[in-house]
């Protein structure tokens, strides 16, 4: 099962990277799960360097939003477990994690995690349509230079009716983040 989540690692200057990620989880025990992050990415970067990282479950679909588009400025806040571990101080659930293994042979890199540690910071808001239309929006918005145009802006049309329906401030102001990130791709392209 793929689990939407927010992975933090930490950059070479001690800031922390955030960045959406869709791990590959064991929905029973959530002793181990796999990334599979671009060998591009900060995060594959940083996890080759530093071999921790801590996975994030959250309902906050602005947080993943802005992580799907680039830097957070200004960032949120963290908790700084160790110098390589940094929680999101807003999140539902944690998970502190070691690298066991990278295989980047290919573009989409597979990294095995084994956690370390967990915790759990706040209640899950439950499902809402609107949630689940941006964090669609927010994993389009991270493929548009793979994903022709036209597919892109059909797929944001139906997602659009959810949030219209459905969200409230935050999502809608996610939405409308992420709908802008998009045509300012295409309109530079």
């Amino acid at each position: 099962m793929i689990l939407e989540g927010i992975i933090t690692t930490v950059n070479e200057d001690g800031s922390t990277n955030i960045s959406p990620m869709g791990p590959i989880v064991d929905g029973e025990t959530f002793d181990r799960f796999t990334l599979r992050p671009f060998n591009t990415s900060t995060t594959y970067r940083n996890l080759k360097r530093v071999d921790r990282g801590v996975l994030h479950v959250t309902d906050d679909v602005l947080l993943l939003a802005k992580a799907a588009i680039g830097p957070i400025d200004p960032p949120p806040d963290v908790e700084v477990l160790s110098p390589s571990l940094h929680v999101l101080r807003d999140c539902c659930h944690w998970f502190a994690f070691t690298v066991e293994s990278i295989d980047d042979d290919t573009d989409r890199t597979t990294i095995e995690c084994t956690v370390q540690n967990r915790g759990r910071v706040r209640d899950f808001f439950g499902f809402n349509r609107a949630k689940h239309a941006v964090l669609e929006a927010a994993i389009l918005a991270t493929r548009l230079h793979l994903i022709p145009e036209q597919e892109i802006r059909s797929q944001l049309k139906t997602l659009s009716a959810l949030v219209d329906k459905t969200a409230g401030a935050s999502e809608r102001q996610a939405f409308d983040l992420l709908q802008a990130h998009a045509e300012a791709y295409w309109k530079a392209s």
